[in-house]
């Protein structure tokens, strides 16, 4: 524990990519397989389940420490961070144990379940042979709450550094490394760094090529005839895997989904040997013989079994943009426009309804392809996706000029003018802030009798800092009551939030749902009085 708390600290300390890379790839080097296993799986961002339950770990903290109950909920409200908050009122303390990350783990996991008496002597135990950082970090592992300013891809290339590989291999054996399923082992990190390639990998994918936003305000690259203009679709990303006769189905979040949309295993006697086709799953209507709408593809997406009514229901289609592999060639390296001419041949041969291909936009100028685009609400589409024609299929969201790669230019998003009606605090470096909102719309027009706020929606982005410590002080100005750590406020501030769709919900008290609701700005020229009301946003769901 004491060697990752440093790297811990360092990762956190640091602003520097390449620093923490060379940080990463010293630890991993230096440490047992069994604890890198670890290291690799909590810094590129496994999940862990929450061991001890918070009740009982407040309770352990304050029974340590000697603290009322009130005093120590005061701290944590100053401080906003559970695993933080004990850390301090624990005191220094002295690094005492010299166990390793991996027995820590083992440590950490017995406790779940475990009878309340028998945690809180073990946690006086642990706690006792840490130092302040140690028991932060220990405390951040059993609330399940860890997280440091490192991602996946960046563990990705500290391992190719430290054990000279392909940066492109490590990405794709670390498919399916954070699932679950088993706990992070010494022959599952091995299994990475190892040459041979084991059977199982038959079924997985590659690692996923994101688009980055097109900067606002950046002029559009010349010539056009460079760039192959699609519709952005808003389904599912995902890859079919069909090798050795077997389709495997694989959303970008690493979930095998296959046994979800059974229609796709009809795909199997229609398509080449050893192939790897990237697109969008769409929900898909056969009258229409259109795309249906995301909350249409919603039904499908908790249900690990299908019956045959939500099939026929809510039938999908899998939307090809790109072909990774055919007969067993990796393809990621090939241009964008010689992998798009074998993906037509290769649709054109499946001639299956089940499988599409995403339309590409045959445009003589951007001033067309901005007409265009702006008619993608209508199409139920999200913008455009710009692509190099020359561009390779890299890994996740790599950094990229104007000059090349892949783009998402997406519409503006749905606005409406809304009042804010309850805050938290946040955490991390907001802890001390209110910053997570709760917005209201009217609920009738002006001079009905029944005319009250009704919330619709939560966002917590959009502000810069200086904004928000502007609204927190109203927040404690105008603070009404409080529900644990919501506080109710008076009504007095109207904000403009932007969104990318909205949906009929009997789930929530509005009857709407909006997608990606954000703060845009703050109205300080509107009345409270001529926010929008809930109607408006059921005709924009109709």
């Amino acid at each position: 524990m004491q060697a990752f708390t440093r790297l811990y600290l360092e990762l956190d300390r640091s602003t520097s990519t390449l620093h923490k890379v060379r940080a990463l790839a010293q630890y991993l080097k230096s440490a047992t397989p069994q604890d890198a296993a670890w290291a690799v799986y909590l810094l590129a961002g496994g999940k862990l389940r929450q061991s001890v339950p918070t009740k009982v770990l407040r309770a352990s903290a304050c029974a340590k420490a000697g603290l009322a109950d009130w005093l120590f909920e005061e701290c944590y409200q100053s401080v906003g961070d559970l695993a933080e908050t004990i850390a301090l009122v624990l005191g220094p303390g002295k690094a005492l144990d010299t166990s390793s990350l991996s027995e820590w783990m083992l440590r950490i996991e017995s406790c779940r379940g475990q009878p309340e008496e028998v945690i809180v002597g073990r946690l006086h135990d642990y706690w006792a042979g840490l130092d302040s950082q140690q028991r932060f970090v220990m405390n951040k592992l059993i609330t399940g709450g860890f997280r440091v300013g490192v991602s996946r891809l960046l563990v990705t290339r500290a391992l190719a550094q430290a054990f000279a590989m392909d940066e492109k291999l490590v990405a794709q054996r670390l498919i399916g490394y954070l699932s679950t399923s088993s706990s992070p082992s010494a022959q599952r990190f091995e299994r990475i760094l190892g040459a041979a390639e084991q059977a199982e990998d038959r079924a997985q994918p590659y690692p996923f090529f994101l688009a980055h936003p097109w900067p606002e305000g950046a002029s559009l690259p010349e010539p056009i005839d460079d760039w192959q203009l699609e519709w952005k679709w808003d389904g599912i990303r995902c890859q079919l895997v069909f090798r050795q006769g077997v389709l495997h189905l694989w959303s970008r979040g690493e979930e095998l989904i296959t046994p979800r949309f059974p229609e796709l295993h009809a795909l199997a006697a229609h398509l080449p040997p050893d192939c790897v086709i990237d697109g969008e799953l769409l929900a898909w209507s056969p009258q229409d013989q259109a795309v249906a709408s995301f909350a249409v593809l919603q039904k499908r997406l908790n249900r690990k079994q299908v019956g045959a009514r939500l099939l026929a229901e809510t039938p999908v289609r899998l939307m090809a943009y790109d072909l990774l592999e055919l007969a067993d060639q990796d393809l990621r390296n090939t241009p964008l426009r010689e992998r798009r001419q074998k993906l037509e041949v290769l649709v054109a041969q499946a001639a299956h309804p089940v499988l599409g291909i995403s339309e590409t936009l045959i445009v003589p100028s951007w001033e067309a392809a901005e007409q265009q685009r702006a008619g993608s609400r209508a199409r139920g589409v999200e913008g455009l996706m710009l692509k190099h024609r020359e561009s390779t299929y890299g890994i996740g969201r790599t950094k990229s000029d104007t000059a090349g790669g892949w783009w998402k230019w997406k519409i503006d998003p749905l606005t409406i003018d809304a009042v804010l009606i309850y805050a938290q605090r946040g955490h991390g470096r907001r802890a001390n802030l209110f910053s997570d909102y709760t917005f209201a719309l009217w609920s009738h027009p002006p001079g009905h009798e029944a005319r009250q706020l009704v919330p619709f929606a939560k966002a917590y982005s959009g502000l810069t800092d200086e904004e928000m410590r502007e609204v927190d002080a109203v927040i404690r100005r105008t603070t009404r009551e409080k529900f644990g750590p919501v506080h109710s406020v008076e009504p007095t501030m109207v904000f403009e939030l932007g969104f990318e769709a909205v949906n009929r919900s009997a789930r929530h008290k509005s009857g709407v749902a909006v997608r990606f609701p954000r703060m845009l700005r703050i109205r300080k020229d509107k009345p409270l009085q001529e926010a929008d009301e809930i109607e408006t946003l059921r005709a924009i769901a109709n």
